[in-house]
């Protein structure tokens, strides 16, 4: 594992949390769309994660490589809508219920903050590889 690996590591994390508060607040702002140019309610949103693929020469090197993470895609909750009976809505259907969309804001809340605070935790993780290797650098220089 080479010096600024674990940067390396922690950089990828802030882009996938990054993306995984966009797809979030995206959530939230959709939570009372219920027509889509697809058709039908939105869907809420999820971001698939999985461990960045290693190259051929760190393959090589080690198996036991940390690489970080990196996002697969953005899928759609399979979760069902919620049905709402309000007859007098232009989307409801012919018994009065709406389809709205599956997104639950408190939890759409709860992922916001876990993300964020799993953002922070990666600034901080780099702030403290790059004090850590400053002090090196003063006690080589020293």
């Amino acid at each position: 594992m080479g010096f600024y690996d674990s940067i390396e590591v922690s950089a990828s994390g802030l882009t996938a949390d990054r993306l995984n508060m966009d797809v979030i607040a995206n959530n939230i702002a959709n939570a009372n769309t219920t027509r889509t140019p697809e058709g039908g309610a939105f869907k809420r949103q999820l971001v698939v994660l999985a461990q960045k693929a290693a190259s051929p020469d760190e393959a090589a090197e080690s198996a036991g490589n940390l690489n970080g993470v990196e996002a697969q895609g953005i899928i759609p909750d399979q979760s069902p809508d919620r049905l709402v009976y309000e007859p007098s809505h232009p989307d409801a259907d012919g018994n009065g219920y709406v389809h709205m969309p599956n997104v639950e804001v408190v939890k759409e809340m709860v992922d916001l903050i876990s993300a964020s605070q799993a953002y922070q935790a990666n600034v901080t993780a780099i702030q403290e590889a790059r004090a850590i290797s400053a002090q090196t650098l003063n006690i080589l220089q020293g």
